[in-house]
């Protein structure tokens, strides 16, 4: 019942609210704990108390500006986390060193699915330790975006240009998404994915050409036509891009088709210029410039950062009130993308927590990494790599059971629930994962999760303690609500929740303050520690196991 009680709630917040007036003037009404924690949950992974209470001394504004704020690429690589066990990387990298830029040309299937493993960890890792900025957030939505499954590969992309990938992804995360996406079409990794790489004058291969129109920045709304001669076109534009031995991007002329293309009216029946010899690599700038001559283009990726941070249904009303105008300033910035997620995130209707609060359903990712971060579970030191791998893998390993895997997402499309409607996010949730999920809350508020000597636990007394005023059970409850859930419960729930659990059955209060009191004061009493540990680990368990908790 839990199961369907989510789903259907997810979709009646909406279905209440049919009709929605609010548009992208900045928001100016209150700016308190649920508003900072709406905005940190869409763009964070989690809202921990330490950023609540710092984004809210902060404006609306200056607290957005400062998410949007881009963060250096990180200064480790990913490393050897699989020797052992009878396994010796065949290129003779050790154990815990880097192997980028090691083997790059020798293609072990075996020893390739393991650095891609190595590489899906290390990628973790930058998740699970982002700073109060949106990057780490938004290359995740990019890696949905320009979908890749690493694991299909294991025989002909070297596990280091996932990595270069992932950099690429990274760089143009909050910058200019046409730079962006002709990096995207030149870079190794996406050439040999898509076939780009064979893509030859003598036998054009439509693939990327396909991809990158119908998936990349057209998409196929109402207002998108264009043809499959268009298709077959820009394959033609896009012949003689291939890699080397080493897998180096290269232009080879010689495989290039340098007659003119046409295209069709939906592209106001541009020609581009054949071009022989180097400059022939041009065409690739011409053609970019077409695409991004379209009003639907920046319609499409608009939609798209909007099912992402607000919500996947657009109405006729959201389509006229946010994505038309916000489209307008994602073309008029020259597509950049800071200035369009700074508009969609100051907006009033960002900020209609009426409309846009509790309404998406956590991805796997949200869902792990946002409890790891906001119950502030103790990660090992980062300079300790076996532990800080162990507890990377143990998060992956939960991600992929769950039906989110970095690096493995399973269509071109994208991960199905950002895509397949009518369901879209109610996809993360089935009778298999729903378990898996309570399960997990289950296991890390008690023994927590174990591997390689390294655990993770949600330590409920920690989390308590950073919060305004713990001994008090009514606001104990309710300040923990704050941060955990977007759904008011009921006084009369709150109420069951302190007198069955906090107070075990008693009608004072005292009852739980006298608790709390007694192992502040003597943390080393383990009886008075113990009485408090376990009340916390009832209610927090309690609180992860309803349906409301699954909803951001």
């Amino acid at each position: 019942m839990g199961k369907q009680q989510l789903l259907s709630g997810s979709r009646n917040i909406r279905s209440r609210f049919f009709f929605d007036a609010s548009g992208l003037d900045e928001y100016t009404g209150d700016w308190g704990t649920p508003q900072v924690v709406h905005l940190l949950k869409r763009t964070l992974f989690g809202a921990r108390i330490e950023d609540v209470n710092y984004y809210k001394t902060l404006s609306m504004s200056d607290a957005v500006d400062q998410l949007l704020t881009e963060t250096p690429a990180p200064t480790s690589l990913p490393l050897n986390n699989y020797s052992g066990d009878g396994y010796t990387d065949p290129t003779g990298v050790a154990a815990w060193q880097t192997w980028i830029n090691t083997g790059i040309d020798y293609i072990d299937s075996d020893m390739n699915s393991k650095r891609i493993d190595s590489m899906r960890c290390f990628w973790t890792g930058q998740l699970v330790n982002e700073t109060k900025s949106i990057h780490e957030k938004m290359v995740l939505f990019w890696h949905n975006h320009f979908a890749t499954d690493a694991g299909a590969h294991t025989q002909d992309i070297p596990a280091a240009l996932w990595y270069y990938h992932y950099l690429t992804l990274r760089k143009n995360a909050l910058g200019n998404f046409k730079e962006m996406v002709k990096e995207i079409t030149l870079d190794p990794a996406m050439l040999i994915f898509l076939n780009g790489n064979t893509n030859k004058k003598t036998s054009p291969n439509e693939n990327y050409g396909r991809e990158l129109q119908e998936l990349y920045t057209i998409g196929k709304g109402s207002g998108s036509h264009y043809t499959e001669g268009d298709v077959e076109t820009a394959a033609r534009v896009l012949t003689g891009h291939t890699v080397d031995s080493n897998f180096n991007y290269y232009f080879d002329p010689s495989q290039h088709d340098d007659t003119n293309k046409s295209f069709s009216d939906f592209y106001a029946a541009t020609i581009i210029t054949g071009r022989s010899g180097p400059s022939g690599v041009n065409e690739v700038d011409d053609m970019l410039t077409m695409l991004f001559t379209t009003t639907e283009s920046a319609k499409f990726i608009c939609r798209q950062l909007y099912m992402f941070f607000v919500y996947y249904n657009i109405t006729d009303d959201v389509e006229t009130n946010v994505i038309t105008p916000l489209a307008d300033i994602f073309r008029n910035s020259g597509y950049d993308i800071k200035a369009t997620l700074s508009a969609l995130l100051k907006s009033e209707h960002f900020f209609d927590l009426v409309y846009s609060s509790a309404c998406i359903i956590k991805s796997p990712l949200d869902f792990l990494i946002g409890l790891s971060r906001e119950y502030s579970i103790q990660l090992p030191d980062t300079t300790d790599m076996p532990s800080s791998y162990a507890a990377w893998e143990m998060l992956l390993q939960r991600s992929s059971v769950l039906q989110q895997q970095i690096l493995g997402i399973p269509q071109v499309a994208g991960w199905y629930a950002y895509y397949e409607a009518p369901a879209y996010h109610e996809l993360w949730i089935n009778s298999v994962t729903y378990t898996e999920r309570n399960a997990y809350t289950d296991l890390m508020i008690s023994t927590g999760d174990m591997m390689n000597m390294v655990t993770l636990v949600i330590d409920p007394l920690a989390f308590a303690q950073k919060l305004p005023n713990p001994q008090d059970p009514t606001q104990l409850i309710s300040d923990s609500l704050d941060i955990l859930y977007r759904v008011p419960l009921s006084d009369d729930s709150k109420g069951f929740l302190k007198s069955s659990i906090l107070l075990t059955g008693q009608t004072n209060d005292y009852y739980w303050t006298q608790a709390w009191n007694s192992y502040i004061n003597n943390p080393t009493d383990m009886i008075a520690k113990q009485t408090v540990l376990t009340r916390l680990q009832n209610l927090y368990k309690y609180l992860m196991n309803l349906p409301e908790y699954h909803l951001s």
